[in-house]
Parts: structure tokens; sequence; C-alpha cells
């Protein structure tokens, strides 16, 4: 091995996102996050993810935090390394699509405020959807040199999922304009030999730097990581050992330490990650102690592997089967899962399509007759609203569900006006910095409820006596 030429691989380090997403429903507070930053930036990471996903909601919604604020604290505090965020293309950080002006300005603001690398996602592997977050990211890369457009591919399995299907994809994204490519790996499904395989073959098709995202759910994770780097991937995304494994991440420290004296050396010090892992530590037991981190997640569900079904959607459904007393039909609605994703033109399950996929599953089973009743999300996903499926949509399913109504064939955020002066027009009795209408403009409601909160811890009114429903504050 010693004759080989070095390819030390890059580690980008997901604790201060994906990680605390994954196990602790995203409630890790800034202040837990800053006394660690100054040790975490000495340790030479690819990147740091800390920003986007579901971070920017559980900040507003439950830490009562602005996530803008703690995006500028963060980048503050890391002096060399870069920084990473989670961009879900058309529906940003929210749940719908929107107008490419919302896009571009979230997309300017998120650099402006410290983002270096930018992941972009959809739900359906559709390309047009994550076109304008790339033309963003380009336009200021161009202007100021800095910003970085990640375009990641949601793996899954199934007929339409072939390698020639990944390898098209990644010329594809080339041709866009991307930086780079991630294979994100949302459920734990990429097995280690597939994944060399995978690696291979995007790498023969493509230049751009191939990066690997997994979870650690089915219990292969470290070993497909370890394939993927000899198969020659880029960068591996890991957590720090007390954040790791379970639903989240392999663990930094244990891939360090396999790679060491290789090739693939990170040349990362293992006394500064053990000084960051014994930092997290003391959290970690706290989140056991209080039920916010559930021990559950913290197994190996290999039943992921054989259902093809993320852990998240499992127990989703299961507590849809319980409110209605019909635990026992567990195994069907697994059954019927595959089904509707095949009349649903084969979509990766993550979110929202996974959340869509499995609701409507449960109905199926529960009501007797398929399609008997539809969710309005179903609807959506049958008109196009998402966007293009790899397969074509069942056409039966199609004239049950929407019969005879109009099917979007283009980009669906071509059918949107653009909205950036008439978010503004609605809030801005609450806008304190041009931030504040891109919180508006994703979460309406959580981020209003959030600016009164702020308003009057900045007024010092107690809000325990303020009248909220008339919005009265005593001074």
């Amino acid at each position: 091995m010693a004759d080989q030429v070095k390819k030390p691989v890059g580690i980008m380090e997901t604790v201060l996102r994906d990680a605390h997403q994954s196990l602790i429903a995203t409630r890790m507070p800034t202040d837990m996050m800053l006394p660690i930053v100054e040790k975490m930036d000495k340790v030479g990471y690819h990147a740091v993810e800390c920003w986007g996903g579901a971070t920017f909601d559980a900040s507003l919604r439950f830490l009562k935090e602005d996530p803008w604020e703690r995006l500028r604290k963060l980048r503050d505090g890391f002096k060399n390394t870069k920084l990473q965020m989670l961009f879900r293309g058309q529906n940003i950080l929210g749940y719908r699509p929107y107008a490419d002006d919302v896009v571009e300005n979230f997309v300017e603001k998120s650099v402006a405020n410290g983002i270096d690398i930018i992941r972009i996602f959809d739900c359906l592997n559709d390309l047009r959807n994550l076109q304008a977050t790339v033309d963003a990211t380009n336009k200021i890369k161009a202007r100021e040199g800095r910003g970085h457009a990640q375009i990641a591919l949601s793996y899954t399995l199934g007929d339409a999922y072939t390698l020639e299907y990944w390898v098209n994809m990644a010329k594809k994204i080339e041709e866009m304009g991307a930086d780079s490519i991630c294979i994100k790996d949302m459920a734990g499904l990429l097995v280690p030999y597939k994944a060399a395989e995978l690696i291979k073959a995007m790498k023969e098709a493509t230049k751009l730097p191939i990066q690997l995202h997994t979870h650690y759910t089915s219990g292969v994770a470290s070993m497909t990581y370890l394939k993927a780097v000899e198969a020659g991937v880029d960068v591996i995304d890991c957590a720090i050992s007390p954040f790791a494994l379970g639903t989240s991440q392999p663990a930094t420290e244990v891939m360090v330490e396999t790679f060491k004296g290789t090739p693939y050396d990170t040349g990362y010090d293992q006394n500064v990650l053990a000084e960051i892992a014994d930092y997290f530590r003391p959290y970690r037991d706290e989140c056991l102690a209080s039920g916010l981190l559930n021990p559950k997640v913290m197994g190996v569900d290999i039943k992921t592997l054989l259902y093809q079904v993320p852990g998240g959607m499992l127990s989703n459904m299961v507590s849809q089967l319980k409110e209605q007393n019909a635990e026992d039909r567990y195994y069907d609605v697994l059954k019927e899962i595959p089904e509707v994703r095949k009349d649903l033109g084969e979509p990766p399950l993550v979110t929202p399509s996974s959340q869509i996929v499995g609701t409507q599953a449960v109905f199926n089973v529960l009501m007797g007759e398929r399609y008997k009743m539809a969710t309005k999300e179903t609807k959506a996903v049958l008109r196009g609203e998402y966007g293009q499926t790899v397969k074509p949509m069942s056409q039966e399913v199609i004239d049950k569900v929407i019969p005879g109504e109009e099917r979007i064939t283009c980009r669906p955020a071509d059918l949107i006006e653009n909205e950036m002066d008439k978010l503004e027009a609605e809030m801005k009795e609450w806008k304190q910095q041009d931030e504040d209408v891109l919180s508006y403009a994703l979460f309406p409601q959580v981020a209003t409820d959030f600016f009164k909160y702020r308003q009057a811890q900045q007024e010092k009114v107690d809000m325990t006596q303020a009248d909220t429903k008339n919005a009265a504050y005593p001074v």
C-alpha cells in the first residue's frame, strides 16, 4: 500500500445539524454549540454541516431562536472551516415550492451570513427543481468568489434506479453547473459492495468531487464508507461519537482511525476529536435522561433494508395505526407501501414523499379499497405539483383520484409568480432585518409567533402577563 498515491478522504462533521436532527429531533440549542466551535475549527474538517434541514423550523418553533443569528455566531467562531447547509431545492427549507425570487434571495442571504456549501436535493430527484438554486449560488460565486453548489441525489432502490440512471444523473449535474455531487442515502439502503460499484461508475462519468451521506439505521454504514473510500469517494459525512450511530451517521473518530496509515489518512488529530467527544458526552447523557434521546433510535433496524422504508416513516406509520386501533394491519401496510410508491411513479422515499406514500398506504389498507380516499398531498403528486417522477404514474390511479383534471408537465415553479414584495408587505410590522422576510416566507405562523416573542424580549415584557390573544402587552 505504501507506494499508492496519497488521497486523504475528507470528512464533513454533522453533529451541529443532521446528527442531532436524526437523534434528538433537532433540539440542540445554539448555546450548546458555541463553546466547542474553536476546538472543532482545529480539526481540519472538509466542512461542518450546521444549518438548513430542520434546524430552521426547530429554532423558531421550539427553541425560540433566530436561525440567522445562529449562523452568524457560528460563522464568527469557525475561522478556518467551511460551513455547509441542506436545502430542499424549490421548497427551500419549507414544505411548498417557492417562487424563484424567494429561492434566489434565500441563497444570497445564506451565503452573506456565512454558508460556504449549499447541498441541494429534491424529493423526486427532479433536477429542474434544483436549477434555480444552483444558478443563484453560481451568480454569487462569480461576483464574490465564494459559494459552492452541491447537488444531492436521493438514493433509493427500484427498477428505475439502475447504475445507468445514477451515471446519467451525474453527467446532467455536471452540465447544470454544480460544483460537486452528493449521494444522499437517507434510509441507509446503500450496502458496501453496491457503494463501491456506484462510486466507481460515477467517478468514470464525471470530474466533479463526490460526497457520500448515509445513516447507520440498517447497520452497514461504516462498511459502506470503507468500500466507497476505496472506490474513490472524496468526502464522507460523519458524526462525533456521542451523536453517532443509530439513525445518525458513522462515528468520525472510528473512520479517522480506520484510514490511519493508509493512502486515505485524514491526518486529523484523535486527541482533538476526543476533546470534542468529551464535550458532547454529558449533553448526550442529559438527552437520554430527559427522554429527548430515545434508546430506540440507537439500535440497528434491518427492516429498513427489507422494506426500503426509512426509520422515521416506519414509526410514523405505527403511530397512525395505533390511533385507529389497527396495529394488527402493520404487515398489510408494509406490503402496500411499495405498491403506492409504484403507482406514484416510484419516487425516492424522503421528506416529503415518504410521508405522502406512507399515509396513503395506511388509508388504502384501512378503507378496504385502494384510493377510496386520497390525501390532498397524493392528489398534488398525481397532478405533477411536486415535479416529474422517474417512472410514469399509474393512469388508473390518476383517473380514479383526479379524473379529468389537468396535469402539470412544466417545472412547477414556472407557475409561481414572484412573491418577495407581497411577503414583505404582509409582515413589515415585524421586520428588523431583511432575513426576517425569508423566515416569514417559509413559516408564516411560526415566524410571526417568534417575532412577537422577540419583541417582548427586547422590550422586557413579561410574556406570562401579556394578553397574547388581543396582542396587548403590559410594559
